[in-house]
């Protein structure tokens, strides 16, 4: 700036003229006076009538000897200057590598003083907050749990209105905690709690306390109350307080970790010396059982409000709010989805329809059908179809029994649940599927209905033993299921008489050493009876299987065989099976005789060896 500026900066008022016009106005005798710069040749001149020129001179050697001489006899005053860089200018080679050093200090110092606050400032809360001028979800979009958001809404109405609860005595809960299985919504609604309150709403999860500095927990849970204390009234939501709120001295040798001491702080700022009247808390976790009794008191968390998985009613609501963006074809029948779908979560459902338009796409459909939410549900449930697996011939016949067993014992048992579709295609990490629907969702389950339930479990493994004379791998899935659902029985639910009215309760996964200690709360001996009336329950279903199969071999034998021809049948179709089993309609009989292509002759009797007769033709 200092060498560039004043170039710009200095003005003048002189006129520019060539060297040649300069001499002729010399010699003219219109010149009066001329300064010649001695480093670069410039001329600056006053004119007789006293107007100013500039001009430019030769440099090497400076003006001829001529023209000076003309200068004298025309007596121009001739003047030379050399001129002199001011102080800053000398000064400038010195400043520059100076200004640099200071610089560089300067940058960092500012480095250092920005990380020195983010250290700082690691102890704040992260905390999100939300106000009532951007609501994005409200109770509206949050589809049945009408109960839910009932107790919900009396807290948000008593901090928009305190004076109509306290005229009467009534004291706010200072805490409430969600419970229930993930997916069910639990996130959802507290940020319909955001959307609904009049009162700011702080979000936070349990993950965001915890830091590899110690303190740093309590300090971000000191920050966050004050932060609420800020602002009057308020409503903090932490999800997933299982993360940080687990039980203290759990574990061999107990425990002082940082999560102790955030849980702690987090303990004195609910129920502390010092009142937080306006401020409520509202937690959502999935695990309950692990949490420290000290956190869920009166008090602390007052209200535990649960939140399950959805009726069907409720999945027909909840089916409706995940479809409002999409095309949906005349013949969906969300009532019939929400039917097909037991055990799922609000989550699973909005899965679920995602699924059923995808498939949709892959179709070329410009709606999505019926058909579609099947098939999303096969996928949902069960896994992606391979199509790539290619079975023998004799595993086909295999499967296509083991899962007519199944499907049999469903259809004829009286307290099972009824056959929605049974398939012989490899669907996930299964190479058959019998999917059953229950008409109504249920919350007890009768001895009648466990007990048939064991028998549909069998059926797959007994079919193959009564068809082909022996048992395969295929019914370990089933063997699982059956042998822990028997124990169960026996252990916990009191269904055997020989153990009697004695429950002991599961066997769950040891939570950091709590259980490691235990010891089993029953004898040797009470042992040995849970294992015979184990054994017992599953020898006697075992034989009901075999009994009730038996008596319905023709049906067993036509729904292999319909599975063999289409590979996917649907439950009504199961059903008319059956019924011509019963009529005495043999496979034969209802598919025809079946003649082999290289003229062996008709296959008669059993369908088993038909298909071993044609099995060289490929047919």
């Amino acid at each position: 700036m200092i060498v560039v500026l004043p170039n710009f900066l200095t003005t003048s008022t002189s006129n520019d003229l060539a060297y040649s016009d300069f001499m002729a106005s010399v010699r003219d005798g219109e010149v009066e006076s001329v300064d010649i710069d001695n480093t670069n040749g410039d001329i600056d001149g006053t004119r007789t009538d006293g107007t100013e020129f500039s001009t430019t001179g030769p440099l090497d050697g400076g003006i001829p000897e001529a023209d000076l001489a003309t200068l004298r006899e025309q007596s121009v005053e001739v003047e030379y200057k050399t001129p002199t860089p001011g102080f800053l200018v000398s000064l400038l080679p010195f400043l520059i590598p100076v200004a640099i050093f200071v610089g560089f200090f300067w940058f960092m110092q500012r480095r250092a003083q920005s990380q020195m606050g983010g250290v700082m400032s690691i102890g704040r809360s992260k905390a999100k907050t939300y106000s009532e001028e951007r609501p994005g979800t409200t109770f509206a979009d949050v589809a049945g749990y009408e109960g839910v958001k009932e107790e919900v809404t009396e807290v948000i109405d008593f901090l928009k209105n305190p004076t109509r609860f306290a005229e009467i005595g009534a004291r706010i809960p200072k805490g409430i905690l969600l419970v229930g299985p993930p997916g069910t919504g639990k996130t959802l609604i507290a940020r319909a709690v955001a959307g609904e309150a009049g009162v700011p709403f702080l979000s936070v999860t349990g993950s965001d306390f915890m830091e590899m500095f110690v303190g740093v927990g309590a300090s971000r849970v000191r920050d966050l109350f004050q932060s609420a204390r800020k602002m009057g009234k308020a409503i903090i939501f932490v999800d997933e307080i299982d993360s940080i709120g687990r039980k203290r001295g759990a574990g061999v040798g107990g425990g002082h970790d940082e999560r102790e001491q955030t849980l702690n702080q987090m303990l004195s700022e609910m129920d502390g010396f010092e009142a937080t009247e306006g401020i409520v808390i509202i937690a959502a976790t999935n695990r309950p059982d692990i949490l420290d009794p000290a956190l869920l008191r009166p008090g602390r968390f007052d209200r535990q409000v649960v939140v399950p998985l959805p009726e069907v009613s409720e999945r027909v609501h909840i089916l409706e709010v995940h479809s409002k963006s999409k095309r949906m074809a005349p013949d969906v029948d969300l009532n019939v989805v929400a039917r097909g779908t037991p055990g799922m979560s609000g989550a699973d459902l909005s899965n679920l329809v995602n699924e059923a338009a995808l498939f949709a796409v892959r179709d070329g459909k410009d709606q999505i059908s019926q058909h579609h939410f099947e098939l999303a549900r096969d996928r949902v449930l069960m896994g992606a179809r391979r199509d790539s697996m290619a079975l023998a011939h004799r595993e086909k016949e295999a499967i296509a029994y083991h899962e007519g067993g199944h499907a049999v014992a469903a259809a004829v048992l009286t307290h099972a649940d009824p056959v929605h579709k049974v398939t012989i295609l490899p669907m996930g990490m299964a190479l058959g599927v019998t999917q059953q629907l229950p008409m109504d969702d249920r919350h007890i389950y009768r001895q009648d209905y466990i007990e048939d339930s064991l028998v549909v479990r069998m059926g797959g493994r007994i079919a193959e033993d009564l068809v082909f004379g022996v048992i395969s791998t295929g019914a370990n899935n089933d063997l699982v299921g059956s042998t822990e659902l028997a124990r169960r029985m026996v252990r916990e639910w009191g269904m055997s008489e020989r153990v009697g009215p004695m429950a002991w309760g599961s066997q769950g996964a040891v939570f950091l050493g709590d259980d490691l200690m235990q010891t089993r709360d029953y004898s040797d001996e009470t042992a040995r009876v849970i294992d015979e009336e184990v054994e017992r329950i599953l020898r006697q279903q075992e034989q009901r299987c075999r009994e009730t199969l038996t008596e319905h071999r023709n049906a067993l034998d036509l729904v292999a065989r319909a599975l063999l021809e289409h590979e996917t049948i649907d439950g009504p179709e199961v059903y008319r099976l059956v019924e011509l089993g019963r009529q005495g309609r043999t496979a034969v009989e209802e598919f025809g005789q079946w003649q082999a292509s290289d003229g062996r002759g008709e296959c008669s009797g059993a369908f088993g060896a038909a298909h071993v007769d044609t099995e060289a033709t490929g047919e």
